[in-house]
């Protein structure tokens, strides 16, 4: 039986093939397989050698083209083969990314494994929108929380605790449940009016972002019809956007029935 190899969980990025870690880029001209998601890029696939294997694992919101227990067996698999594998995912593995779920299955298994750390969406969306998820007198903190749920699952989320004005919130996976996370924010407190962005495509050439209120958020982005990936922010410092948009400029929504 061949030795096991290693399996490399690897952060892609939000989408720029320039913000791979230099590791990230290295192992993908290294090992013999990679396993990759639906989030991770044209430009950071066309980074692989021809030789390489390469299997797409791409999940998305209720359609899934592998479910997780069967890439936690295809991971192990490979190992068992001998050959290295990338499982390529993207932003960051161990942030809404289910990489320690892949990695405590390995671990189970006794199948050696790495953690290759990337940039998550939410600093390379927001950096990319001209958005700092914190700024000094705009926030002393930030919140990630997913805004999406397993299919029959009600979102149970800590609203009081998340409707805090001076802490920026970050709402990876939001789109579909978007008008009840704003009407639940605003019951619990935040105010309707607090500053509010959504960056479809983050880092990459298609990246679109609108800038509006918690209150207007639903409605501006169902009118900009964004589409996932898309990532919310919520606080203070999307004000700053206006002035700190960089590479593409911001929307600014505005919706008739609130002129």
């Amino acid at each position: 039986m061949n030795a096991l190899s290693t399996v490399y969980i690897v952060g892609a990025g939000p989408g720029d093939p320039d913000l791979l870690t230099l590791k990230a880029a290295r192992l993908l001209k290294e090992v013999e397989v990679v396993v990759y998601d639906r989030l991770v890029s044209d430009e950071i696939l066309d980074m692989v050698p021809s030789g390489t294997t390469r299997i797409f694992a791409g999940k998305a919101a209720r359609d899934h083209h592998m479910d997780q227990d069967e890439i936690n067996e295809l991971l192990v698999s490979i190992s068992q083969s001998g050959r290295t594998v990338v499982r390529l995912k993207g932003g960051d593995p161990f942030i809404f990314g289910r990489g320690s779920e892949e990695a405590l299955f390995l671990s189970d298994h006794n199948v050696p494994f790495e953690i290759v750390p990337g940039i998550t969406a939410s600093a390379g969306c927001g950096s990319y929108a001209g958005i700092p998820l914190t700024h000094r007198g705009m926030a002393t903190g930030v919140r990630f929380v997913t805004g999406h749920c397993r299919e029959g699952k009600h979102l149970d989320l800590n609203w009081q605790s998340l409707a805090d004005p001076d802490t920026t919130l970050v709402i990876y996976m939001g789109l579909i449940n978007i008008a009840m996370i704003r009407d639940e924010l605003i019951k619990a407190g935040l105010p309707a009016n607090t500053p509010a962005g959504a960056i479809e495509r983050g880092t990459t050439k298609e990246q679109r972002t609108i800038l509006t209120t918690l209150e207007d958020l639903p409605s501006c982005i169902e009118k900009a019809d964004l589409q996932a990936p898309s990532l919310l922010i919520i606080g203070r410092v999307v004000e700053l956007a206006n002035q700190l948009s960089w590479q593409i400029p911001a929307m600014d929504c505005d919706i008739e029935e609130h002129a």
